[in-house]
């Protein structure tokens, strides 16, 4: 019998789930702890004036910080949100803000602590932050290619394989025909790289919708068929020919933004493959969730025997969605080779289809959110690279550069460890599908 609140009373207190009751708990004890940690920091770190530049050039914002006071504010506001978060029976959704807004100081504060404990004065956030997006250009992809995927029903943990298949092959093509001469060849090699990535999302099809292997079988193979391959061609190809052409794609401006003061030179110029990135994810929005097309998808990755009765067929649109996905993935692959460093090394996607999974975790399985995901792997990635140029040290110890270079694995467990809440897959993902008929 449903409840009708009479005018005057008290609204009755919604019930919090117990596992995210706990989650809460935890996170605001932690945040207790941290800000009581930060009480303690805050009264050791060197007292001199730092500076935060927003920008290039004379029109730059500057933000000056006193290190102690800010850390200290952070911690204030840090037992703030732990508390919050603890009385969540009263504070209600409330709970939720404050803790974002606690992990998004988290960002400051370490910044704040790097150039106070480092060998300058100031640091420049705007090309922090375009590195990260940089960064995440081949997360977003993958994590676009496993969304693409699991939408359809279909688990594919081989994304990292296709992205590594997909920069050696790509390289090695461009390389073994073109040379160094650049121009329209370094467009067939991306063409290259996501053809293959593309023939390896139709293998992954094959396997999984049509013998209905293991799905997390047939990923691991993937992987170790790129791993194999990728290493033939660099041992017996590139390494006794000596090729390696240090030449990536050009850069582009995009027009009218590119020119804006502060920003323009910084945000709106970069290569192609980051451009479609944004592109990617954008088209992937709109056709998952505005599109006959992409309703079938998703109808096929919750419940395929009854889009069947519908007159949907459930393998072709599994094996679209899955050699989608191997195209985007091999998009990415040609990122590491042809957009960024201009030559090949083993396992150099050095476990970036995993984090793509743990984004598209994160984001619960929507392109927007999945790239949101990206971002936060990136800008660590990007941060432990800053920190490291910063020259850190405590104790007069320099902060070991392999904990830096680890920062984007530790979040990805950090991620998974449940700290976003449950993240529900779609309801056929990784259950074969047999047709009726």
């Amino acid at each position: 019998m449903a409840t009708v609140d009479l005018p005057g009373r008290p609204a009755p207190a919604r019930n919090v789930p117990a596992r995210a009751s706990v989650r809460l708990q935890s996170l605001g004890l932690f945040f207790l702890l941290l800000g009581g940690s930060l009480v303690w920091i805050s009264g050791h770190v060197p007292v001199e004036d730092v500076t935060l530049v927003f920008g290039l050039g004379d029109l730059a914002p500057r933000i000056p910080v006193d290190p102690p006071n800010a850390v200290l504010t952070i911690a204030l506001l840090y037992f703030v949100a732990g508390g919050v978060a603890l009385a969540h029976r009263w504070t209600g959704r409330y709970a939720t803000v404050a803790l974002v807004g606690a992990a998004v100081l988290a960002v400051p504060l370490i910044l704040i602590l790097s150039v106070a404990l480092g060998n300058v004065t100031q640091t420049n956030l705007l090309p922090l932050l375009t590195e990260a997006l940089r960064l995440s250009t081949p997360i977003a992809l993958g994590a676009l290619a496993g969304l693409w995927c699991e939408r359809a029903g279909v688990v594919n943990i081989g994304i990292e394989g296709m992205m590594l298949a997909s920069a050696g092959i790509g390289f090695t093509f461009y390389a073994l025909v073109a040379g160094a001469a650049g121009g329209p060849w370094l467009i067939v090699a991306v063409l290259v790289s996501i053809g293959v990535g593309g023939l390896l999302g139709l293998l992954h099809a094959v396997l999984c919708v049509t013998y209905r292997t293991d799905q997390i079988i047939s990923g691991v193979a993937i992987n170790l068929l790129a791993i194999g391959i990728t290493s033939f061609l660099r041992r017996q190809v590139l390494l006794p020919l000596g090729v390696g052409t240090g030449v990536t794609l050009s850069a582009i401006k995009i027009p009218f933004l590119s020119s804006l003061p502060v920003v323009g030179q910084t945000l709106f110029v970069g290569k192609p493959i980051f451009f479609t990135m944004f592109v990617v994810v954008l088209l992937s929005r709109v056709v998952l969730f505005r599109t006959t097309w992409g309703l079938r998808v998703r109808s096929v990755g919750e419940k395929p025997h009854a889009a069947e009765t519908l007159g949907v067929n459930v393998v072709r649109i599994r094996y679209q969605s899955v050699v989608l996905g191997g195209l985007i993935a091999g998009l990415a692959g040609a990122w590491f080779t042809l957009e960024t460093v201009g030559s090949f090394e083993d396992l150099m996607t050095n476990g970036t289809g995993f984090i793509a999974l743990a984004a598209l975790i994160f984001g619960k399985w929507r392109p927007w959110p999945a790239f949101g995901g990206a971002l936060l792997f990136g800008f660590s990635a990007a941060l432990g690279s800053r920190i490291q140029l910063l020259g850190v040290e405590v104790s007069g110890f320099p902060v070991p550069s392999q904990f830096l270079q680890a920062l984007p694995y530790v979040v990805t467990v950090v991620v998974l460890a449940g700290a976003i809440g449950r993240a529900i897959p779609p309801a056929a993902d990784g259950v074969p599908y047999e047709p009726s008929r």
